[in-house]
């Protein structure tokens, strides 16, 4: 009785990560260059169920000889594996403000081992110091005259490098350049990863390689292509109406384990209040 209660409880759990995931990219559906979260639900290993039966040996003072007989398997719940991020180009959004930058994928190499295209991204400086990648291109100038998110982290340049400028009146031509009365003052640092799929999401749109090693400037390979668009942004891969479909089903999914795990409260409520007294 008690593995059916567990079954279910192991399937509310996993139905309940699910929809957070599914609630927090419908959050997101506005934030420019979110990448939407698809989770991937596993099966905990199945068990193999045997009865151990004791069969009288028909020699004469034969012992009892012990044989086991297959009763069929037993699978022991779902859980959550993991939440990968799909890194396909969202939508462009036109702004007007020169601050505004959207990276557009052009041709990108395959990679030989997942098979999937690989990913750019801006190259950016948080407060410690530290580099992090990011495909949210809303930018603004801080005080002190450097190229910023909106959160404060600095935008750097081809060579690792942060970008300053006098104001925000500044173009950007299609390879990344940064020019100021039409001169060229530096270019955007736009880094290239093999395998997105490697990267560690830290919240704000942020990842980070998972070994600390700084990811390649994609400007220096051969085989990939981009292009960027000033006064643009590019907006959340998000689809609204097909999360909205999945987090009903989550629900409808928890709502069927929480019936389940009740009748079990049930059972085990009148096995130890009702049969036990007899």
């Amino acid at each position: 009785m008690l593995r059916g209660f567990y079954s279910a409880a192991a399937g509310m759990l996993a139905q309940q990560r699910r929809t957070e995931m599914l609630t927090n990219n419908i959050a997101n559906a506005n934030t420019p260059g979110y990448k939407v979260d698809q989770g991937s639900l596993r099966a905990f290993p199945e068990m193999l169920m045997q009865r151990l039966e004791g069969v009288q040996s028909p020699a004469k003072n034969g012992g009892n000889l012990r044989t086991a007989s297959s009763i069929g398997g037993l699978n022991t719940g779902v859980y959550m594996q993991e939440m990968i991020p799909l890194f396909k180009q969202g939508d462009l959004r036109e702004t007007g403000l020169l601050t505004d930058v959207a990276l557009v994928n052009g041709n990108l190499p395959i990679n030989a081992e997942t098979n999937k295209p690989g990913s750019l991204f801006f190259t950016v400086q948080n407060t410690n110091g530290d580099v992090r990648y990011t495909r949210n291109g809303n930018f603004t100038v801080d005080p002190a005259g450097f190229l910023t998110t909106n959160e404060g982290f600095y935008v750097l340049n081809e060579n690792g490098n942060r970008i300053a400028l006098e104001n925000d009146q500044f173009d950007v031509s299609a390879d990344g350049s940064i020019l100021v009365n039409g001169q060229a003052q530096s270019r955007l640092g736009i880094a290239f990863s093999e395998d997105p799929l490697n990267l560690i999401k830290e919240g704000n749109g942020l990842y980070r390689s998972n070994d600390g090693a700084d990811l390649p400037n994609a400007a220096a390979n051969p085989e990939v292509s981009y292009s960027l668009k000033q006064g643009f942004l590019e907006g959340s891969n998000v689809d609204v109406t097909q999360a909205m479909t999945e987090m009903m089903t989550a629900y409808r999914t928890f709502e069927a384990n929480q019936k389940v795990l009740q009748a079990y409260d049930k059972s085990m409520d009148k096995a130890v209040n009702e049969i036990g007294r007899l």
